[in-house]
């Protein structure tokens, strides 16, 4: 009857992969201990003929079915050896015809702990991030004794195939039976597959590829560049070269004629200014693609001198004198015209010409078409850094909610439902419904809550928000729970952000919420901006500017001063305070 535990266990979803160590028999072989059945594979096909399965979703996912709740009644005596789990877990790359896709084996070592009660192992391969998930079931006959020296053999599984290149994924390798006393009876391993550059080579990976070869010549004032073609595996058609000097900049998008020579590409770059350094940048037209650098000085064109006579220099002269002095003339009266013109323009003309003017250099980014309402972002941040520090985080909620088209939440904005709720609810609630979460990190945000002096009463207005600010430790924790249960189940951790002012330093931010991405302000306004609307800022040969909000723009706005003048104080007030923690330490008691 354990083999009928065994295989409710598992749902094999790989069958018939070929392996060094297992073989083909079936079920009945195994139970009667045969010849030749020592270490088996088991597929579905015998599944179904055993059990009576007709539809294969009945067996779940590949989470073991408890032990007791099956054998109870025949021999519960079963479920209640200790199996220990195997160790040593290696993942061996093998060679697989898809360039697309990996393969692996995955190989181990049993445990020498309960190794005279191990009937078989479970294998199986999760990938990270994903749904994928892949299972294979291994069992040893049941007349099968194994001794404490196999635990030096080494086992193998079938081969993995079908892994995406350049991911990560779980391995987890369970000894059988799984009884419910116990917990240490499977190991789980993390690895990351071959990239396309390890498996197929630079030349065949379309996403690590860029132009080798770079030739600059010049002729007659003319910069002709060549470089060498993609192959025609990888389907890419056209390309793109940026260069810049003085800042100014020119792009060209250059489509070369695949029917001819599909190996170099030459092309003329025009628009150069002479005697400048440009710097120049070439690359495949797709999203993220390698670009490489060259650069390029256009040289002076040269003309050859020629003797005329002096009767004909000084008629040359003279000519052109006339023509400078008709050209000022002209340009005289043309701006007398133009003022008097400007006069005349009634303010509503002027305004609308200045709309057409902007609206012809401007290009639109329209945010995300999925989202009927703006996301939402919860601001937490810590009281223990004195009232600077929170007037800093009040008008950056009040920046974003204004100029970043993003709805805010933060407690001393609602502090009459806080009442209601709770401080613990409605953070918890915040937390669940908010698109994002910012936590705002400082050196108040890791400190211990302050000792009162020695009559119990805090010793200024700081200590006493700190000490009623104590929920923040909590927040901190709570949401260093959710990101430590999303990386373990490989989910997106996008959610969560951190930042940091100025006058606050890397190490301010929690152990728990540094696998999330952080943000400087006011520098990463943009950035932020970008992960809110899910806007992209770069891509082939353009950059998004976002108006009002980056950090040369940004205090044009009011809201915008009145962040930097906020910024400013608190970090005046930082410094403050930690000199007269300095002097404090100093004197003695």
């Amino acid at each position: 009857m354990w083999m009928r535990a065994l295989v409710l266990c598992h749902l094999l979803i790989a069958a018939d992969l070929q392996s060094s160590n297992s073989q083909n028999c079936s079920l009945t072989c195994l139970r009667q201990g045969g010849p030749g059945c020592d270490y088996c594979r088991i597929n579905s096909d015998e599944v179904d003929e055993v059990i009576g399965l007709k539809h294969k979703g009945t067996l779940g996912s590949c989470i073991p079915w408890p032990c007791f709740q099956l054998l109870e009644e025949e021999d519960p005596r079963l479920c209640q050896h200790f199996v220990q789990a195997p160790h040593d877990i290696n993942i061996e790359s093998v060679p697989s015809s898809d360039p697309n896709l990996d393969s692996v084996v995955v190989s181990w070592k049993p445990s020498q702990y309960g190794i005279e009660f191990l009937r078989g192992f479970q294998v199986s391969m999760q990938s990270l991030g994903g749904s994928g998930l892949a299972c294979q079931l291994f069992l040893f006959q049941r007349k099968l004794t194994l001794s404490a020296s196999h635990a030096q053999k080494v086992y193998k599984s079938d081969m993995f195939s079908g892994l995406s290149l350049g991911s990560d994924y779980a391995v987890t390798v369970m000894a059988l039976p799984v009884p419910e006393k116990w917990e240490k009876f499977y190991h789980s391993k993390i690895f990351s597959t071959r990239s396309c550059e390890e498996k197929n080579g630079f030349l065949q990976c379309k996403a690590d590829w860029y132009p080798k070869y770079v030739d600059v010549q010049q002729k007659e004032g003319v910069v002709t560049v060549t470089f060498n073609l993609a192959p025609p595996t990888m389907g890419i058609t056209s390309y793109f070269c940026i260069c810049t000097a003085d800042s100014k900049t020119t792009s060209r998008d250059i489509i070369p004629n695949l029917s001819g020579n599909q190996t170099h590409h030459s092309f003329a770059l025009e628009d150069l200014g002479e005697g400048s350094n440009y710097t120049c940048e070439i690359a495949a037209n797709q999203v993220d693609a390698v670009r490489k650098v060259f650069y390029v000085k256009k040289q002076e064109s040269t003309t050859e001198h020629h003797n005329f006579p002096y009767w004909t220099l000084a008629f040359l002269f003279v000519f052109a004198a006339a023509i400078i002095f008709v050209v000022i003339l002209v340009i005289r009266m043309r701006k007398r015209y133009t003022q008097t013109k400007k006069l005349i323009i009634g303010p509503e003309i002027m305004i609308k010409q200045h709309e057409e003017e902007a609206a012809k250099k401007e290009e639109i980014v329209p945010l995300c078409g999925n989202r009927k309402n703006p996301p939402t972002l919860l601001i937490c941040y810590s009281r223990c850094d004195g009232p600077a520090h929170m007037d800093a985080v009040m008008k950056l909620a009040s920046f974003i909610q204004q100029h970043m088209a993003t709805k805010v939440s933060l407690d001393r904005w609602d502090s009459l439902e806080m009442s209601k709720e709770g401080q613990m609810s409605w953070y918890c609630r915040h937390i669940r419904d908010s698109d994002f979460i910012l936590v705002v990190c400082s050196g108040g945000l890791l400190r211990q809550r302050p000792q009162p002096s020695p009559q119990g009463v805090p010793t200024n207005m700081s200590e006493m928000s700190c000490e009623a600010s104590s929920h923040s430790k909590v927040m901190v924790s709570l949401m260093g729970e959710e990101v430590g249960r999303a990386i373990s189940g490989g989910e997106d951790l996008s959610k969560y952000m951190t930042a940091i002012f100025d006058y606050s330093d890397e190490k301010d931010v929690p152990t728990e919420l540094r696998p999330v991405v952080r943000y400087k302000l006011p520098a990463d306004l943009p950035l932020l901006f970008s992960r809110l609307h899910q806007v992209p800022l770069h891509s082939p040969g353009r950059y998004v500017s976002i108006k009002c909000i980056s950090e040369e723009e940004f205090t044009e706005m009011p809201a915008g001063q009145a962040l930097q003048q906020a910024i400013s104080a608190a970090a005046k007030a930082m410094t403050e305070l930690q000199h007269k923690q300095d002097i404090r330490l100093k004197i003695p008691e």
